[in-house]
């Protein structure tokens, strides 16, 4: 069917042209469906828009109602502030910096700036010019012999299988030229990780794929196996994700091929399991002791974990295990609840998990209480894809951002919401060899570059006319937010850091973080009740 339009013109200009025997009228035909059959094979050779590989000939028309007049569409079609779950204008954008073309427009602002919930960045009068935008952060604490110069803008978390090997090859090797990191999801590192050639985040979650023991436990020796691999520069335990928290998954063995077996370490024809939770520890000081065994066989490199904030109470369990056993990762990613690559049960999507600002900001302020916030890094994810959303990122508390679906539009992703079912129209997501093929590795891999060096060139600017030399030196009080009309608060009255060692008097603790932290216990998860 994808090829209807295509085949039906070649068939119908071929009749035209013998019916041109009967009647020259037929040179009408053969003109109009000739035309579109050379449209055709046009649109199956090129290599610029996947859309077109998979639809020659009526993927045209996506294109003609994209390109009318914006007026126009806002009016009778749709707002571009509207759509979700990202915004037209958010998607333009990264396909404008994935291209190398002009991201600026005319006309001022289309945000409504006196509605509630507007925020904006404070500038300075006294603006810096920042030459170069090649941000780094080192990741690694004084346990760690090989700390990473990270990028402070990553590729977060999509494993192989959810997306399609051109996918994973394109984002991989755009990684490697923009010298920035390529989380694996938890699918394990694949041969097209490898031959990508990027540096990696190897996430490990709770069915341990690539270093798993057939019954599904952790296997050590996998996993050292894995960990010395030059590309692998951190390693993160995954707890949970934004989309689906607390939610296990099966990869029924129907969808399970060879390459995405070998990957998982799974066998072929059967279902591919994974737990809700890890089977290595159930409490606290079990996490930290698993987290030291990662570290010991990590070839040196950094070993972190990644959340979805739930129960703020059993966040604080984590760390008083920390504390308590001295064993403190080098890094935590907050992962948002409004993260979501992957297809999760729609009550856990819409209603399950902390958005990012709350739980990056408990986090953050949770680590600094207890006197630790120095010797970690803390990443964020979750529909971070502009400057903009990374500043806030950063001034709420976050070191570095991670973006899945940002990077995804890069590489032509079109929002059409269909990565679960295998029929992904651009080859991003889907497993099916016809459609990935439109999606060709050498131009998009430049996108992905062009995407992250475009948007760091754009918070360079940002930061700049802050008046700030460094992204990393956002705070709070350089954002404002719109509450009413007439009335605005700064970040810092919102979102504001605490004291180090919960220097707070009761009264003070507004947010509930001393009490909470009196009912956090290291030797478990569950809760229980101060007399």
């Amino acid at each position: 069917m994808r090829f209807f339009a295509f085949v039906g013109s070649v068939v119908l200009a071929f009749l035209c042209v013998i019916g041109l025997i009967w009647s020259p009228w037929f040179l009408i035909g053969v003109l109009v469906f000739g035309g579109l059959s050379a449209l055709g094979v046009y649109d199956v050779t090129q290599s610029g828009h996947a859309i077109l590989r998979n639809y020659p000939v009526i993927g045209h028309m996506r294109f003609m109602f994209e390109g009318i007049r914006p007026e126009i569409r806002q009016y009778l079609i749709e707002s571009d502030q509207d759509e979700e779950p990202f915004s037209r204008d958010k998607r333009s954008i990264v396909y404008q910096r994935a291209k190398g073309v002009e991201d600026e427009r005319p006309f001022g602002t289309r945000q409504r700036v006196y509605d509630s919930g507007y925020e904006w960045i404070t500038h300075s009068a006294s603006p810096k010019h920042i030459e170069d935008h090649d941000f780094r952060i080192r990741i690694g604490g004084p346990d760690c012999e090989k700390p990473y110069d990270a990028s402070i803008y990553n590729i977060s978390a999509m494993s192989f299988g959810a997306l399609s090997v051109n996918a994973i090859l394109a984002l991989n090797k755009g990684a490697r030229k923009g010298g920035f990191a390529h989380d694996t999801g938890e699918g394990g590192i694949s041969r097209y990780h490898r031959e990508g050639g990027g540096d990696i985040i190897y996430e490990i979650g709770s069915g341990y794929f690539g270093c798993r023991m057939p019954e599904g436990r952790f296997d050590v020796e996998k996993f050292r196996e894995q960990a010395a691999d030059q590309q692998v520069k951190l390693i993160e335990l995954k707890l949970s994700q934004g989309a689906k928290p607390g939610h296990g998954g099966v990869l029924p063995a129907s969808k399970i091929s060879p390459e995405i077996a070998e990957a998982r370490g799974v066998p072929m024809g059967q279902d591919c399991m994974s737990p809700a939770s890890h089977p290595e520890f159930s409490t606290p000081l079990e996490m930290m002791e698993f987290i030291k065994l990662l570290r010991d066989n990590a070839d040196g490199k950094p070993v972190g974990f990644k959340l979805c904030i739930g129960h703020r109470r059993e966040f604080m369990c984590m760390v008083t295990a920390m504390l308590e056993t001295d064993i403190v990762p080098d890094f935590i990613v907050i992962d948002g609840k409004e993260g979501g690559t992957g297809a999760a049960p729609l009550e856990f999507a819409n209603h399950m998990g902390m958005p990012l600002v709350e739980g990056l900001v408990f986090a953050h302020n949770t680590l600094r209480g207890a006197g630790l916030r120095d010797r970690l890094k803390l990443g964020a994810s979750a529909k971070l894809v502009t400057s903009f959303d990374i500043a806030k990122a950063l001034a709420l508390g976050a070191d570095w951002a991670n973006s899945a679906r940002g990077f995804m539009f890069s590489i032509g992703c079109i929002q059409a919401q269909a990565c679960h079912t295998n029929h992904c129209p651009v080859g991003v997501a889907t497993q099916d060899k016809l459609r990935q093929r439109v999606l060709d590795v050498s131009s998009k891999s430049e996108r992905v570059y062009r995407f992250h060096q475009n948007t760091l060139k754009a918070l360079a600017e940002m930061t700049g006319a802050a008046g700030l030399t460094h992204p990393g030196d956002f705070r709070p009080h350089h954002l404002l937010m719109r509450e009413s009309d007439r009335d605005m608060v700064t970040g810092e009255d919102v979102y504001p850091y605490l004291p180090d060692g919960f220097l707070l008097r009761e009264e003070e603790d507004k947010f509930g973080y001393l009490k909470r932290w009196s009912r956090a216990r290291a030797n478990s998860f569950e809760p229980f009740d101060v007399v």
